[in-house]
C-alpha cells in the first residue's frame, strides 16, 4: 500500500508479549483482505516483558507501515493515545487493546457507521461524520463489569449532563484530538475526549461492535478503585470546563 494512510490504528499495549502475535496476525489479515490504507503504531506503555521487542520484529514480518514507540514507564492509557494521535499521519485515528478483545472487525462496523472509507484517505477526509463511539454487542466478561460499566455512564450523565453510550474503541478524526484541552494520562481520557465532542455538537455516529475473552492474561484496568478516581476526575473535569466557559465569554 502506497501514499497517505486513510486510518491509524493506535494498538495498546502494556504486558502482551504472549498476545501480539495472534493480534498482529489478524491485524494483517484483516488490513490485507479489505485493502485498508493503514498505518499500525504500537505502544509499549512501559512493559516489564518483551512487547517492544516483539512487536518490532511482528511489525517487519508482516510489512506494516508505522512504527512502535515505548514510554520508559506504564503511564496509562490516555498517555499512550496522545503518544499514538501525535504520531500519526492518517486523516482518522482508532485504537485497539493488544489483549485481542475486540477484533479488528470493529473498524469495519465503526467506518461503515459513519460513512468512512478505509481505503483512501481522500474519500476518509471527506466523510460527513467526526466522531464514532461503539457499544459492545456482547460483552461477557462478568456481572461487576457490567455494573461499572453502567455506574460510569450514570456518572457521566449526572456530572455533565451527557448522555455517551460509550465502552469500546472509537473512530475519530484526528484533527479534533487536541492533547492540550486532555490532561489525564490515565484511562479517564477515554471519557474526557467523547464528552468535549458531544459538547462541541460535533457529528457523532454510533456503532455495536463486538468483544470476545482476552487471548491470555487479565484486565488492567475493571476494579473499584478505578472507578473511584474516575468519578474524581469527572468532577475535576466539570470544573475544569466551568473555567473554560467563563474565559471564552469574558
Amino acid at each position: 500500500m502506497t501514499g497517505q494512510p486513510a486510518l491509524s490504528l493506535i494498538l495498546l499495549a502494556f504486558n502482551e508479549e504472549e498476545n501480539l502475535r495472534p493480534v498482529l496476525t489478524e491485524i494483517a489479515s484483516w488490513r490485507d483482505e479489505h485493502e485498508v490504507a493503514l498505518e499500525l503504531i504500537v505502544i509499549d506503555d512501559g512493559s516489564s516483558d518483551e512487547t517492544a521487542k516483539r512487536s518490532d520484529a511482528l511489525m517487519t514480518e508482516f510489512h506494516f507501515r508505522g512504527k512502535v514507540i515505548s514510554h520508559g514507564k506504564n503511564r496509562g492509557m490516555g498517555a499512550g493515545l496522545k503518544s499514538g494521535v501525535a504520531a500519526s499521519r492518517a486523516p482518522f485515528v482508532t485504537f485497539l487493546p493488544a489483549d485481542g478483545q475486540v477484533p479488528p472487525t470493529a473498524i469495519d462496523t465503526m467506518a461503515r457507521a459513519g460513512g468512512i472509507s478505509l481505503r483512501d484517505a481522500q474519500r476518509a477526509r471527506a466523510s460527513d461524520c467526526d466522531l464514532v463511539l461503539s457499544t459492545y454487542r456482547n460483552r461477557n466478561d462478568g456481572t461487576f463489569r457490567r455494573v461499572l460499566s453502567k455506574g460510569l455512564r450514570l456518572l457521566i450523565q449526572a456530572i455533565h449532563q451527557v448522555a455517551i453510550e460509550s465502552e469500546g474503541p472509537y473512530l475519530f478524526r484526528r484533527s479534533l484530538f487536541d492533547a492540550r484541552q486532555l490532561p489525564s494520562d490515565s484511562f479517564f481520557l477515554n471519557f474526557e475526549f467523547p464528552i468535549r465532542c458531544v459538547g462541541a455538537g460535533l457529528r457523532i455516529r454510533n456503532a455495536l461492535v463486538d468483544c470476545r475473552p482476552r487471548i491470555s492474561g487479565h484486565s488492567k484496568t475493571a476494579h473499584a478503585r478505578g472507578v473511584a478516581r474516575i468519578a474524581g476526575d469527572l468532577i475535576r473535569f466539570r470544573e475544569r470546563r466551568a473555567h473554560e466557559w467563563l474565559r471564552r465569554n469574558r
